[in-house]
């Protein structure tokens, strides 16, 4: 290739020596007593992808309650934020920037998690999905419908979380507001049948989050906050579109102008929704033109299809997750147009270092 944009620096709002980010991936394996990210795994796993631009971690849940997945990270303890601090050294002593995601599932869980107790959603809705416990996959329940003592308590978790990340030296942190998680079950109306000021009205669906973006702003400047969504997210996890799905997404993102955040994080549909109404096809297309700040995209693009959109100005920044699980080389093997190894995906949830730390660098 001639000119690659993906390798060019950016500069606004967060600067990046260069426009591949390395998208957030459940991983699971802090498989120890308290979820903790150790130095052997972790910290060599993020810092063999340090050329990366950004690296933006796996969800980490913010509280125990937030946890939906077996050996997933936290930060919400004192362990964690020295893991994750081991984690954060070794990203940048490589060159590197890192961020962490801050993670709650709300529904995608079970009770096996909560010592028997619901997990929490904003309705009493049952997802009809699997989630991942110490004893296999199991059908989910009906979730509690978060009380506003809950949401209050929630905030307060999330604001915690990222002053965590804060002690644990990360360079910012990411809300995950999508992929029918807690903040997306409280945006969709097939998830959200609430009355109260959380449910019925697009503002109303939106407050929680906004409410803890507020909160985070109080421990963490906001053009170090990035937030992630899926607007055409459909049949995942329970999650359905209707005509209120993306004036509820276009609300949200037109209100992000009035923050000075790192970036918005958008995610391409993951299924075909072309024939779906309602359903938004070309994600980065549509929503470009609504916000002003930095925009990241992601799902499924490869080296050319990074580079065009970004020369088509429809996004700055590209997010690239399964590529850089076994490319932890990706930047280089970009800048030299080599070709990419193929990832194990019998390995993307197991435990210890194989699939993980033990893909190569290219040979040049």
């Amino acid at each position: 290739m001639s000119k690659q944009h993906l390798l060019t620096p950016y500069t606004k709002n967060i600067t990046l020596k260069n426009r591949v980010v390395m998208a957030p991936m459940t991983r699971s394996r802090a498989d120890n007593e308290g979820n903790v990210p150790t130095d052997e795994l972790h910290g060599l796993y993020y810092e063999q992808r340090a050329s990366a631009g950004l690296i933006i971690t796996e969800g980490a849940q913010v509280s125990k309650q937030a946890v939906g997945y077996i050996y997933t990270a936290g930060i919400y303890s004192d362990e964690q934020v020295a893991g994750w601090k081991k984690v954060t050294k070794r990203v940048h002593d490589a060159g590197g920037k890192i961020v962490i995601q801050l993670w709650h599932v709300g529904r995608m869980s079970h009770p096996d998690f909560h010592n028997g107790e619901l997990p929490l959603s904003a309705s009493a809705l049952n997802p009809e999905a699997k989630s991942f416990t110490p004893e296999g996959f199991k059908d989910t329940v009906t979730p509690k419908e978060m009380t506003i003592e809950d949401i209050k308590i929630t905030v307060q978790d999330f604001k915690n979380a990222a002053a965590n990340a804060v002690k644990a030296g990360f360079d910012g942190v990411e809300i995950h507001s999508s992929n029918g998680y807690l903040f997306h079950q409280f945006f969709n109306g097939s998830s959200n049948k609430r009355t109260d000021a959380y449910g019925g009205s697009t503002e109303n669906k939106a407050r929680f989050f906004f409410e803890v973006l507020d909160a985070l702003k109080e421990v963490i400047p906001q053009e170090k906050i990035g937030a992630r969504f899926n607007p055409s997210l459909n049949g995942l996890f329970g999650m359905t579109m209707d005509e209120d799905t993306i004036p509820t997404f276009e609300y949200i993102i037109k209100k992000l102008n009035n923050y000075n955040l790192a970036y918005v994080h958008l995610s391409e549909p993951f299924t075909d929704v072309s024939e779906i109404p309602y359903a938004v096809s070309e994600i980065a297309k549509h929503f470009r033109p609504l916000y002003n700040g930095t925009l990241m995209i992601n799902t499924s693009f490869d080296q050319e299809k990074g580079n065009k959109i970004i020369e088509d100005g429809l996004a700055d920044l590209v997010a690239y997750g399964k590529p850089f699980i076994s490319n932890p080389d990706l930047v280089a093997r970009f800048e030299n147009n080599l070709a990419l190894a193929d990832w194990d995906q019998d390995t993307f949830y197991t435990t210890g270092a194989k699939g993980y730390t033990d893909y190569p660098n290219a040979s040049k």
